[in-house]
């Protein structure tokens, strides 16, 4: 999990002969698919052997450090693990330690502040190893059940104490502490009361890293699962870097709203499982307790359905704080304190449809306008290679316009890295690579040589070989399980068969049947309604399609491509005659190309532990087959 570890006194020596950079960077172009920027390597040699000098000059040499250590079921990177023994009683101490060149910044809200040269806020050093102390501890039951083992140190050896760190205001504990070049001597006295500086202890040191290293490490949580929690109690997720300053960025808008009446509408930018969700539930939440006029809207029934069944479990006010996208036609402007639209991308030119009231067709603009106008900060939550349908038109260009048309200052925030599929970046490079998205298709084996990736990417012979190995997984290794296809069977309504009704078996390969997801208002006994097949754990008998799987995580991924998405010699083809998807079999060439590319991207990254694939094509099959060695 970390790309360089050894003691404190060796890397020193690998620093001082201007080796310990090039190593770093060596290790990280076989660990991470986009490798390291020129900055990072910078930083490296700029901050490691200050920061190592400093540790073996306080008789700390022989401590074991991780440098770059990889966060479980996340993308994100510790700086540096201290492992070794606590002077008091001897048990393990691991102290993390955010470095920082940084000489000078400007605050920029409570927790966040501007560097020059970056293009968004950042956290505050001193919140952002606060949070990942804790996200550590939540994602580690070893550590959970020791938490004083655990500290956070933030050392910006470049600054001086007077600036916008606020040292004073911000606190201490013991998963955030904050030192500058002015109060290095006090870093330094809190590393020995820490870590023991007797050098026989080396041996005890090597064991406490490799103790940490061996940890076993628990699922990141579940949205559905703590969804209620989220929204009725308290928070229940630890947002890290990006997803932090997303966070602060629409409370500090909602702050100045009420005291300038400036409207500020905040866009989030990320890919699946980067944590737009997760974003958008804290805020409700939160804001929620807060008393603020808060609503939570999505273009989709199935998401917005789950949302209201999982969030708003037995109480009738928080169910009604999920909305559609095409609810507020006839709101008044400004009504809304904060409207969250998760699941932008979704977002339509006009919300018009044949329910429609002739008075609120009256009043209709484009839809995102309407939700513009709704809130003093509406926030937009999207996936730009989440477009699966035509019409769909939410999209960076799309909102910033219409945000600065109505006068509107826009904040926008990138989220980076994989959330979802076990924070595997290598597993969505691969699928970006193997749908020529972006770069060249590449066999996984390929991918992860070299590196601890757990993600687990399979191809079945059969869409029976791929049940099975479903199955096996759930039975093995628990978790949830799902057989989604591209929508190129038709799909029939149910029949009644001796007085009941049932599914009818359209997705047909060789002599495995199997029905798909129950349609939207059609009850069948012991199936679930289309919009909870993703959560129900009786959706694994149906195949899912991109309207019930999108927006939805489960463990374990099967995809069945079907004829609409072929390989042929060395690029992919679009098959209009093969889709049943009456929308977008309309889309002209270009734009039906993009749609069914953007539905497999989709389908192969709802899963948070593994994926299969299966082809009925051959061609494409042994394509697959040949990518998922």
């Amino acid at each position: 999990m970390a790309l360089v570890r050894q003691s404190a006194e060796s890397l020193l020596a690998e620093a001082l002969a201007d080796r310990l950079h090039k190593a770093l960077e060596e290790k990280a172009r076989f660990q991470f698919e986009s490798g390291v920027s020129d900055g990072e390597v910078r930083s490296w040699q700029s901050s490691l052997p200050v920061f190592l000098g400093d540790l073996v000059d306080a008789g700390l040499g022989h401590v074991e450090v991780l440098l770059e250590h990889k966060l479980p079921h996340s993308p994100k990177r510790l700086d540096v693990v201290l492992c070794g023994r606590n002077p008091r009683h001897g048990r393990p101490s691991y102290v993390v330690v955010e470095l920082k060149q940084w000489s000078k910044a400007e605050p920029y809200g409570d927790d966040l502040v501007k560097v020059e040269f970056y293009p968004q806020p950042v956290l505050h050093p001193l919140e952002q190893v606060r949070r990942y102390c804790e996200y550590l501890v939540d994602s580690t039951p070893a550590l959970a059940e020791q938490p004083d083992a655990v500290h956070g140190v933030a050392y910006l050896h470049n600054a001086r104490k007077v600036g916008p760190w606020n040292i004073t205001r911000y606190g201490v504990d013991e998963f955030g502490e904050l030192y500058t070049l002015d109060n290095k001597g006090e870093l330094i006295n809190r590393l020995r009361a820490l870590l023991d500086t007797d050098a026989g202890t080396r041996d005890g040191a090597r064991e406490a890293a490799d103790e940490f290293l061996g940890m076993r490490h628990a699922p990141s949580k579940p949205l559905l699962t703590v969804a209620a929690k989220e929204i009725q109690e308290r928070e229940q997720f630890v947002l890290l870097d990006e997803q932090q300053v997303a966070y602060s960025l629409v409370r500090r808008a909602v702050e100045k709203a009420r005291s300038s009446r400036k409207q500020t509408v905040v866009i989030v930018l990320g890919g699946p499982g980067s944590g737009k969700s997760v974003i958008a539930l804290s805020l409700l939440g939160e804001l929620a307790r807060q008393g603020r006029e808060v609503l939570h809207a999505t273009g989709s029934s199935s998401f917005t359905s789950t949302m209201r069944k999982h969030a708003g479990s037995r109480n009738r006010r928080v169910q009604t704080m999920f909305k559609y996208f095409n609810n507020f036609i006839d709101v008044d402007p400004l009504d809304l304190d904060v409207l969250i639209c998760d699941e932008a991308h979704r977002i339509r030119e006009t919300s018009l449809n044949r329910y429609t009231k002739r008075e609120a067709r009256e009043k209709a603009r484009r839809q995102i306008e309407e939700l513009i106008d709704a809130a003093r900060v509406p926030v937009f939550l999207l996936d730009e290679n989440q477009t699966v349908r035509p019409g769909e038109m939410g999209s960076l260009l799309e909102i910033e316009a219409a945000a600065t048309s109505a006068g509107c200052e826009v904040e926008v925030v990138k989220l980076d890295g994989q959330f979802r599929c076990g924070g595997s970046e290598l597993f969505d490079a691969w699928v970006a690579r193997l749908l020529g998205v972006k770069g060249t298709p590449t066999r996984w084996s390929t991918m992860v040589a070299g590196t601890d990736d757990e993600f687990v990417v399979r191809c079945a012979e059969s869409p029976r070989e791929m049940e099975s190995w479903l199955l096996d997984r759930q039975a093995k290794d628990g978790g949830t399980a799902r057989i989604a296809a591209g929508y190129c069977w038709r799909w029939s309504d149910p029949v009644t068969e001796d007085g009941v009704k049932v599914l009818v078996p359209d997705v047909r390969i060789g002599d495995w049947h199997r029905p798909w997801n129950a349609k939207p208002e059609q009850r069948v006994p012991d199936v679930p309604a289309s919009h909870f097949w993703a959560s129900d754990e009786r959706g694994f008998g149906q195949v899912g399609c991109i309207y019930t799987a999108q927006g939805f995580e489960y463990d374990w991924a099967g995809v069945i491509f079907g004829n609409d998405f072929v390989w042929r010699d060395d690029h992919w083809e679009p098959q209009r005659q093969h889709s049943h998807d009456p929308a977008v079999k309309k889309a002209d060439d270009l734009h039906f190309a993009r749609l069914v590319r953007n539905t497999y991207k989709v389908l192969l990254t709802r899963g948070m532990r593994g994926v299969c694939v299966y082809s009925e094509d051959p061609e494409t099959q042994e394509h697959l087959r040949t990518m998922s060695g």
